[in-house]
């Protein structure tokens, strides 16, 4: 063989090989559980059984599936979450909350009143006041603080403001006129 030759030889190997390797990557990551090699932690006895694939996880943004139907604002206390859902069961919009010192208990409630700007019963200016229960003597909404902040209550206060973020707080009012039901779930 020419000296040339030679080297175009082992150029020629070294693709092949790299493209099996390749396709032999492909095939491994892309094979069922049924077929893939099993694991070290795995019995190679014959009573092993191919391992179950694990249950996909719920999406986390997705509305909780206890929180009634229709056009609605759902309130999730444990998540920290408000869900803006219409008609269709098509979430609009979903965002974080700081929830206040006192929490509703879990049920569903309507839009009762709504205040533009006020000062908050902790003393921060707020906008889109969208107020849907009692709680005793503490009035419980969802409002926006004119700062932007979301601090945590003081647990020393009895505070019914569930705050969000000023554009969260601007969808929310456009949305929850008074009347629209709000779910409050665990």
């Amino acid at each position: 063989m020419a000296r040339g030759s030679s080297g175009l030889v082992a150029g020629l190997t070294a693709a092949a090989v790299a493209v099996v390797c390749f396709l032999a990557y492909q095939a491994s990551a892309n094979a069922p559980d049924s077929v893939a090699a099993p694991s070290a932690s795995e019995s190679s006895g014959p009573s092993a059984r191919p391992s179950e694939k694990p249950a996909p996880s719920k999406d986390p943004l997705a509305v909780p599936e206890d929180s009634d139907t229709g056009t609605r604002v759902v309130y999730g206390l444990k998540d920290r979450r408000v869900w803006i859902v219409d008609d269709k069961e098509k979430v609009l919009r979903t965002f974080t909350v700081m929830p206040s010192s006192v929490d509703p208990l879990p049920g569903v409630y309507g839009v009762t009143s709504r205040s533009g700007t006020i000062k908050g019963s902790d003393g921060v200016l707020i906008e889109h006041v969208v107020r849907f229960t009692n709680v005793g003597d503490v009035s419980v909404g969802f409002s926006a603080a004119q700062d932007g902040s979301m601090k945590s209550p003081d647990p020393t206060r009895k505070t019914g403001g569930v705050r969000m973020k000023r554009a969260d707080g601007n969808a929310l009012w456009t949305f929850a006129t008074v009347g629209v039901k709000v779910v409050v779930v665990p």
